[in-house]
């Protein structure tokens, strides 16, 4: 791989700088763009446990909407618990307020016992639809997820993955 470098022009290994630099440029407005679409800070998400099944396995990705702001009982949202940044996939079991006061949810996973009172910040008793939700569940793709999984419980596998990335950009010929 190096001797490969080695032989590359300064102009030509510019060009692939450029050229990965764009790959990792488009990958990013995609997601900000769909982030702008969706009104969603994380428009897609991956089910990370089995608190869903059977509605969802663990590694579907989620593709979510947070446009309709009236979230009603039996809905499934994302939720950020505050002071924690792993979002959690939950249906909606009771709601409270709504019109001029501002709607509150209760979520529990479906293969739950009970709700998500427990998993929410301290004093914290229902979920703000304004400020908690991420977006609610539009579609899913099974399984397709399990990637980002297998790439957080093994670290080693995002550097080989970013390594093999990184060296087909760059000695890719035209």
């Amino acid at each position: 791989m190096l001797s490969a470098l080695s032989g590359l022009q300064p102009r030509q290994l510019a060009t692939q700088a450029l050229n990965f630099a764009l790959i990792l440029s488009t990958a990013f407005m995609l997601w900000k763009g769909l982030s702008v679409v969706t009104d969603s800070p994380s428009p897609i998400v991956v089910v990370l446990s089995g608190s869903m099944e059977p509605a969802f396995q663990r590694g579907d990705l989620l593709f979510l909407w947070n446009r309709g702001r009236d979230t009603q009982v039996g809905e499934i949202v994302v939720y950020n618990v505050r002071g924690k940044d792993i979002p959690i996939v939950h249906r909606v079991v009771r709601r409270f307020g709504g019109g001029d006061e501002p709607l509150q949810l209760l979520t529990k996973g479906d293969n739950n016992n009970g709700d998500d009172v427990e998993l929410y910040a301290r004093d914290q008793d229902f979920l703000n639809r304004s400020t908690d939700i991420i977006g609610s569940v539009r579609a899913y793709a099974p399984l397709i997820g399990y990637v980002t999984i297998l790439l957080s419980e093994h670290p080693w596998l995002k550097t080989v993955m970013l390594g093999l990335m990184g060296a087909v950009v760059v000695l890719q010929r035209e």
